[in-house]
């Protein structure tokens, strides 16, 4: 009985001690907590709370008055409460019946400053971050923003950058953030090393890939200051580079970036294996569709057996049979090619397979990630929308056509399923990029002396992908005003319109090549409607009013002095496979044009006009490029004589060797010259690296033979005493010595004629160039 009773005294003094024990709060981790699962509160009381209402912090917790709570639902409501960014502390205690919530609201930000940035304005930086004025300021935005203003400054150059944060209390739970920002010097891409490579030297993978060395002219550029997201784009660009020319076992082992603190600079290294180049082998095409005639699709394909191989042509002819396809009625058609390897012969045999494929329709399309660029802008670069059959050929067509634009730094397009499995979801996320440039050109030629020009242009104007651009130009016998616009998806559709203005007076002064003053005001309204992949038919409508003023007393017989209202309109197709529009290597670039004046105006002619224009890598290795050129053209008067000055005026542009407007017949009495209705020219010449030069420095020398002849005079239009009018040959053969500079390419024609008419006049040496920085 009596160690009854001794249980029974200790089960009431443990109920004692536990009764004293604090609920929540105690002294004793973890002990009050653990009886605390059955408590229950009257009441919640919230303390500390200026801007945020009491109700407001009692609906994010778990703990309801008259309802059980633990330890768990108390840990919930602190961290409810701590994410939604607005404390900076929160306690929960325990006062007799009501559970009382503590808080520390956090700041709220007045004004945010940055202090010792030079390279980007106040503005760039304060669209980088994501607090702004009247925004909440928590611990984890202030360390993710310093880390993106770091990343900022390491992605254009400065991998030595520092930013350190500054809070500055002004009271009131109230503060001003400072961001002190330490620049650093310029981190420069000092070498790019290829190794493995033997099929291309290093210069010439180097011209491949975005990221350049900083050499003598590096502070003109950006592009050769480290970026891991240009690193990876080089990658892809130069896979497809040895992909378009044979190599398919291509690929690339690493990438590295090493940075060398000591000279505050990068040393990428591309580590390849290049394998064997390959030709294609036999072309076949199999079909599972019975109204699909293989043989017609054969007659498609881009690949030719004994060709190189491409994968570009590849991509080609899956987009062409899928879209021919596609017009039959097969809205699911999935064309797949399977590439059979011959190692020993290095050909590579090509079946493509055409097969109904799976059906499955777009449910959406999700653009991610444009900030400037308009979505319609994005959307209208896809063939097929929301609701239509998905087809992987044509994404992939529509994400090559996103970064052939320009106005993104980076495309990105992915696939997830639907809401059903048939049902997909298109994400197309993309990244802007700066896309208006502001900038003076400089150049020289020897025809019109020294040239300066001021221009302002945006290629993707307010975001929706219009071309504006404005320019004031100025020479030693020139100056230009122009304005042109261009909407690429004109009406909706894949058609481009837009239109120009113009001023433009010259005055040859020294009258040694235009015995008058020139003023051309005029514009054009313009169409170019795509006729193939490469292709492009053009229209255009032009009207100018030509005023000639100051006649040489001799020549009033030859040109008219007063206004002319020339009004035209003209086509053109064009044929455009070039790789590089600044420097080609490799492709075509052949044009036909035709215009007509005579719609109204004062003249009325027809001139036609044909060029073409053919490179080709002669030597990789070598760097050896070679290119040959013909062009031809024709104008006579309808109805009328035909003036002189709307004859063809040829000189060395046409045929080095020879000065501007020096091909053609000319008057006898004057010298003046009289022109040509008819020419045709044609070249030959191979451009190579100069030997003890490095490469990097883009230098290039040429050798060229340049050979044609113009004929034909309308007398009627005068009466002058005409010589040299005859279909003499005109040739010539030269050196030439090329640029291809920060200021654009530059170059200077050494040409010695070997035949020429006996009213040509000569020039040994023809410069050119230009420049925008």
């Amino acid at each position: 009985m009596r160690s009854f009773f001794n249980w029974i005294k200790v089960v009431a003094v443990a109920t004692a001690l536990v009764g004293a024990v604090p609920v929540i709060g105690g002294d004793i981790p973890g002990f009050g907590a653990s009886l605390a699962h059955a408590d229950v509160v009257n009441r919640i009381t919230v303390t500390g709370s200026t801007r945020v209402e009491p109700e407001t912090v009692t609906s994010y917790l778990t703990i309801k008055p008259g309802r059980q709570f633990g330890a768990a639902d108390i840990d919930e409501s602190i961290k409810a409460l701590f994410a939604t960014g607005l404390f900076s502390d929160v306690r929960i205690t325990r006062s007799g019946g009501a559970l009382v919530v503590a808080v520390v609201e956090n700041p709220v930000i007045m004004r945010i400053n940055f202090e010792g940035n030079d390279r980007h304005e106040d503005n760039i930086l304060g669209a980088t971050i994501e607090l702004q004025p009247r925004s909440v300021l928590t611990q984890a935005k202030l360390e993710s923003d310093t880390q993106r203003i770091v990343e900022l400054y390491r992605r254009t150059g400065r991998y030595n950058a520092t930013v350190e944060p500054q809070v500055i209390d002004q009271g009131q739970n109230r503060v001003d953030l400072v961001f002190k920002i330490n620049e650093g010097p310029r981190t420069e891409v000092n070498t790019i090393n290829f190794v493995g490579n033997n099929a291309y030297s290093d210069s010439r993978l180097e011209s491949v890939i975005q990221t350049k060395e900083s050499g003598l002219f590096g502070w003109l550029r950006s592009t050769d200051n480290y970026d891991p997201d240009r690193l990876n784009a080089d990658q892809e660009l130069l896979r497809r580079f040895y992909y378009n020319h044979g190599y398919a076992d291509f690929r690339i082992i690493s990438a590295v970036a090493d940075f060398d603190r000591t000279q505050n600079a990068f040393v990428i290294t591309f580590t390849v294996e290049e394998g064997e180049q390959y030709t294609y082998g036999d072309i076949n095409v199999e079909t599972t569709l019975t109204e699909v005639n293989a043989e017609d699709l054969q007659a498609l394909a881009s690949t030719v057996k004994g060709n190189v191989y491409s994968a570009k042509e590849v991509e080609s002819t899956l987009e062409d049979m899928t879209v021919a396809v596609a017009a039959k009625g097969y809205a699911f058609v999935q064309v797949r090619p399977r590439g059979d390897r011959d190692y020993d012969n290095r050909t590579i045999s090509v079946t493509y397979f055409v097969d109904e494929g799976t059906r499955a329709y777009i449910e959406r399309i999700n653009i991610i990630g444009n900030t400037r660029t308009r979505d319609y802008v994005i959307r209208r670069e896809f063939d097929i929308a929301e609701g239509d059959a998905y087809n992987q050929v044509l994404i992939e067509k529509a994400e090559r056509r996103l970064r052939n634009l320009g106005y993104f730094k980076n495309v990105r397009i992915y696939s997830e399923p639907g809401s059903s499995p048939d049902r997909v979801i298109v994400n197309v996320q993309v990244e802007d990029q700066a896309t208006g440039e502001v900038s003076v050109g400089a150049g020289y030629s020897t025809n019109n002396g020294f040239i300066a020009e001021l221009s302002i242009s945006e290629k993707n104007f307010l975001g929706r992908g219009q071309y504006v651009r404005a320019a004031i130009g100025r020479g030693t016998e020139a100056e230009t005003y122009e304005l042109s616009f261009t909407e690429p998806f004109f009406l909706d559709r894949r058609l481009s319109a837009g239109f120009d203005a113009y001023k433009r007076d010259y005055n040859d002064g020294s009258g040694a090549i235009h015995p008058y003053d020139e003023t051309l005001t005029g514009g054009a309204i313009r169409f170019g409607i795509p006729v193939a992949e490469d292709t492009t038919l053009g229209l255009k409508y032009s009207i100018y009013q030509q005023e000639i003023a100051n006649v040489g007393a001799d020549y009033t017989s030859l040109v008219d002095e007063g206004d002319t209202l020339v009004s035209s309109i003209s086509y053109s197709l064009t044929y455009d496979t070039i790789d590089n529009k600044l420097f080609p290597r490799e492709g075509i670039y052949a044009q036909f044009s035709q215009e007509f004046a005579g719609v109204g105006g004062d003249v009325s002619f027809l001139r036609t006009t044909a060029k073409a224009d053919y490179y080709r890598e002669l030597s990789a290795d070598w760097g050896l490029i070679g290119r040959l050129g013909v062009k031809a053209g024709h104008v006579m008067g309808i109805g009328q004589d035909l003036r002189y000055l709307d004859h063809f005026r040829l000189g060395g542009e046409t045929i080095r060797g020879f000065d501007s407007e020096g091909i053609g017949a000319r008057d006898r009495n004057t010298g003046y010259l009289l022109g040509s209705q008819f020419y045709a020219a044609a070249t030959a010449e191979t451009i190579f690296p100069l030997p003890v030069i490095p490469e990097e420095f883009g230098f290039y020398g040429s050798l060229f033979a340049d050979a044609g002849t113009a004929w034909g005079v309308d007398s009627n239009a005068g009466s002058p005493s005409v010589y040299g009018d005859d279909a003499t040959i005109r040739a010539s053969v030269g050196l030439g010595l090329l640029w291809q500079s920060p200021f654009g390419l530059l170059r200077a024609d050494f040409a010695l004629p070997v035949s020429k008419g006996d009213a040509d006049e000569t020039q040994f040496f023809r410069f050119s160039g230009g420049t925008r920085f």
